[in-house]
């Protein structure tokens, strides 16, 4: 497959599909040689080799940048070397301190790939280098149909209204007759909601119990819940053997009883922190079925009760259970949790997914090809969870990631979203986010990270002013 000509005619980039050779573009920084080479088809690519440093790759000066301006990022990538993949991260930045991850891809040997991202300048003066990385100095970076396109503000929430039109919203006609079935005209319908159809929740933890305030606040707001440690082993089975679900029981029964659907949040978590301490010191042998126990416990106590698993929470970053049980052991986690309970979704969860541009082992391609190799293993995989811990959103590189995680035609489920409350501009961020995944994708969910403590924004003489507002905690 040949790269497809460069977005928006390569926006504000010069030579954006190399057919003037070198003309616009460098070497970032050292002595890495950059070359044209041509495709069987006469097209043509920037070749960069005899790389030193990660950074050594095709640059181009970036002038007059725009806090105000959100920036779309594409390029065609691929690399030449002794490996068939590395992950290759576009960069823009001043110099060694001010610089911030646009976009990434795990780019194949002899395959073009497709890198979208963004970014929003907080730098001054506006200036920059938009620059290619990859900690593999051994292999070849080749860059091809490369795109950087401002948009405004108004440009952007347009583009976003759109998107939401096109996937939310669908023209309905209403026909009014008396008893007899004959047509009225001009009369007045009144549409009232009833419940809401997009999921919207939050996690709670067993302080929600008995708690009236807190109850009637949660109820008021969500429509979906997940326990914050109630579900996970090492609060169901502190010692092995001893099983409790009392206060998971009691959460669960709160929630039907107050139509508040919950996730089941999670069946195993690969980070060993977060084991149950007898876990760890088992053999291969008692692990096996300590697991099995566990699956055949949880599954069996609760199939039916959730609207979604997380099967093996954080795979991508950890792999307590592969590294003792096999490389295969979390796609044998999802068969058995599909045979006793076959009629509920299970998800992958993990983070950095969407939050950062910087981590190799949560990439979008990471997190697409843990996928693509547990449903070829023969498993059922039904749902995208995305933690979403931000520090500050990059809003362009968020949209570029659900975009691309949306092209599976799997629900996108945002499990664990927060913003830091140090960011300026926290709710601002919320609204954006959420207005990413409602474009991105038609079966979506959100939770908040903790509804015990929500931060609101007042107005008190045209100052805005944040504050945490608790609820009977």
């Amino acid at each position: 497959m040949h790269p497809a000509a460069p977005l928006y005619s390569g926006g504000i980039l010069v030579n954006p599909g190399f057919e003037d050779g070198t003309q616009g573009w460098t070497e970032s920084i050292g002595n890495a040689s950059l070359h044209i080479e041509s495709e069987n088809n006469g097209n043509k690519f920037i070749v960069a080799s005899n790389r030193q440093m990660g950074y050594h790759s095709p640059s181009q000066k970036l002038e007059n940048l725009s806090q105000d301006m959100k920036y779309t990022l594409s390029a065609w990538v691929q690399i030449r070397g002794n490996v068939s993949s590395a992950f290759v991260k576009a960069t823009v930045g001043m110099d060694n301190t001010t610089y911030t991850c646009a976009g990434n891809v795990i780019a194949r040997n002899g395959c073009w790939s497709f890198l979208k991202g963004g970014f929003v300048p907080d730098w001054s003066p506006f200036y920059a280098k938009l620059y290619f990385e990859s900690n593999r100095t051994d292999v070849e970076i080749l860059v091809d149909s490369v795109s950087l396109q401002p948009f405004t503000d108004e440009e952007w929430r347009l583009h976003q209204q759109d998107g939401i039109r096109m996937k939310r919203m669908r023209r309905v006609v209403i026909h009014v007759t008396d008893l007899h079935g004959n047509r009225l005209e001009k009369a007045n319908v009144t549409v009232e909601q009833k419940s809401r159809q997009f999921p919207l929740g939050s996690a709670i933890s067993q302080d929600i119990l008995g708690n009236q305030l807190y109850q009637a606040w949660f109820v008021k707001r969500f429509n979906v819940a997940v326990f914050e440690n109630e579900l996970k082993w090492y609060s169901t089975e502190r010692q092995r053997g001893k099983l409790n679900y009392r206060v998971a029981d009691q959460m669960l029964a709160w929630c039907s009883a107050n139509g508040i659907l919950v996730r089941g949040h999670n069946i195993f978590w690969e980070d060993p922190k977060y084991l149950p301490s007898w876990v760890a010191k088992l053999d291969k042998e008692e692990l096996q079925k300590a697991v099995n126990e566990r699956i055949e416990s949880l599954m069996t106590r609760y199939a039916g009760n959730f609207i979604n698993w997380d099967v093996s929470n954080e795979m991508l970053h950890f792999s307590f259970y592969e590294d003792r049980l096999g490389s295969n052991a979390s796609d044998g986690f999802y068969q058995a949790a599909q045979e006793i309970d076959p009629w509920t979704p299970m998800f992958m969860n993990d983070y950095n997914v969407i939050e950062s541009c910087d981590d190799s082992e949560a990439s979008v391609d990471a997190y697409i090809q843990r996928l693509i190799e547990i449903r070829a293993s023969g498993r059922v995989m039904e749902g995208i969870g995305l933690e979403s811990h931000f520090d500050k959103p990059n809003i362009p590189f968020v949209r570029a990631a659900l975009e691309k995680l949306s092209t599976l035609g799997l629900p996108i489920w945002l499990t664990e979203v927060d913003v830091n409350a140090n960011f300026d501009h926290q709710t601002q961020g919320f609204d954006q986010i959420n207005e990413g995944i409602m474009k991105s994708s038609e079966d979506i969910g959100g939770r908040k990270g903790n509804a015990r403590d929500e931060t609101y924004i007042s107005h008190d003489n045209g100052e805005k002013k944040n504050f945490v507002r608790k609820y009977g905690m």
